[in-house]
């Protein structure tokens, strides 16, 4: 089979289930990883057996790289996806595609004028739970979807955390940090986003960690740390999402419902791959386990860089494509927009939800 010679940038902790990952679709030939620290590169290509360990500027000289996956820090997202273009390779890049809209339009921007492709995480949305839930709503189970209701309920990372503090900062807070997640499942189940209002706020002005590396350290909240607010998607459905780091009691609100006028569907943790779909018909009284599609039910990420690999083999659209991953960020900033205006958001951009996923190809 072709396949499509990787690089990967970035070795920390989420590089792990890439690699991994990587190695097992035949479409991915991961050849190279690089970070600023060559001895954390040196100890993962040891770890998934990775032939070269590299500084950034010579895993992006070398010319048979394709694809660069982008694990690097969100705050260097756009900065090091536009050397990866410059280098004239296409990019994935982890969740989100970059910080601001500016950046994320440049990046886009960039590979239009190349010629090149860019994808971005989630690709979560890819698994067999969102995938069974859009087919379902796809083959009008539910009639037509009218409303959704989305909740990520947490009370913050400092007390797990090693290293907390980005969370708190400029670019951080439970939408930037989950809301990919969930905008990019409702866009898949409802639609592109036509308006949002929103409303934040911020429980408390300082967090004291209590993970064990920096136990006692009193960090400052730049950001706001509960976002809430109402979304209308250009098919007319109306969604409500709450993201919160202020939760600090625990919460039984579900992930996504969608609900339609013929009835309701309950999906899955859009953070993971499988999960239960539970399905309610109007006139009954109990819900319904669905039954799976086929497809990825356990930690698939890098099933998106997969799937884009095999669209430029094949020359067809990726399905975590930059379109997608940019009106998800703007979307984003959409509810904290709003609520600095107090009005309506009315989003500049669209895109299109992707084609349902089919199985790639893997090593045995």
């Amino acid at each position: 089979m072709q396949t499509i010679k990787v690089g990967i940038i970035g070795c920390g902790n989420i590089s792990d289930i890439y690699m991994e990952n990587c190695k097992k679709f035949a479409v991915l030939d991961l050849i190279a990883c690089a970070d600023l620290s060559l001895d954390k590169a040196q100890a993962q290509a040891d770890k998934h057996s990775i032939p070269e360990v590299c500084t950034t500027e010579e895993l992006l000289a070398k010319p048979e790289i394709d694809l660069v996956i982008n694990l690097t820090i969100p705050a260097v997202h756009a900065d090091v996806s536009l050397q990866i273009l410059e280098a004239g390779k296409h990019v994935y890049v982890e969740k989100p595609l970059a910080l601001t809209l500016e950046q994320g339009r440049k990046v886009l921007d960039t590979a239009a004028q190349k010629g090149l492709l860019v994808g971005s995480a989630p690709d979560t949305f890819l698994g067999a739970g969102i995938q069974t839930a859009v087919k379902w709503i796809a083959d009008g189970a539910i009639g037509r979807p009218v409303s959704a209701t989305a909740f990520m309920m947490s009370r913050g990372h400092e007390h797990w955390h090693p290293d907390p503090e980005f969370y708190y900062a400029e670019g951080g807070g439970p939408m930037f940090d989950m809301g990919p997640y969930y905008l990019t499942a409702l866009i898949q189940l409802l639609g592109p986003i036509q308006r949002v209002a929103g409303i934040t706020s911020k429980a408390l002005t300082e967090r004291t960690i209590t993970s064990e590396k920096k136990y006692g350290k009193i960090i400052p909240v730049d950001v706001p740390t509960h976002v809430a607010g109402t979304m209308q998607f250009e098919s007319g459905a109306v969604a409500t999402l709450i993201t919160s780091f202020d939760i600090f009691g625990g919460s039984t609100l579900p992930k996504i419902e969608i609900y339609g006028t013929e009835g309701s569907l309950i999906v899955p943790d859009p953070n993971g791959f499988g999960g239960k779909v539970m399905y309610r018909k109007l006139g009954q009284e109990e819900w319904i386990e669905i039954p799976l599609i086929k497809g990825y039910e356990s930690n698939s990420r890098g099933v998106g860089p997969a799937d884009m690999a095999e669209a430029l083999l094949h020359q067809r659209k990726h399905r975590a494509s930059g379109e997608l991953a940019y009106h998800v960020l703007e979307a984003m900033w959409a509810f904290h927009l709003s609520s600095d205006s107090d009005s309506y958001y009315h989003m500049k951009s669209t895109c299109e939800p992707a084609e349902p996923m089919s199985e790639l190809s893997t090593h045995s």
